[in-house]
């Protein structure tokens, strides 16, 4: 069914896919996603502790949640 892709059908996809989206919305798909990927990390090694030292310092804000 499907056979290995090699450089020069990648290279094709590669100028559909341009053509298709435009270099703009492609750079801004690609940012979103590098977001949320280091966002998935932040929340998979803990990071988000700071978050919550930082919400107990306004505790009016706390109890609107």
């Amino acid at each position: 069914m499907l056979r290995n892709i090699a450089g020069p059908e990648l290279l094709i996809l590669l100028v559909i896919v341009v053509l298709v989206f435009g270099v703009g919305r492609i750079t801004k798909i690609a940012g979103e996603l590098g977001g949320g990927i280091r966002a998935f990390r932040k929340g998979l090694t803990g990071d988000d502790e700071e978050e919550e030292e930082a919400g107990n310092e306004h505790p009016e804000k706390n109890e609107e949640k």
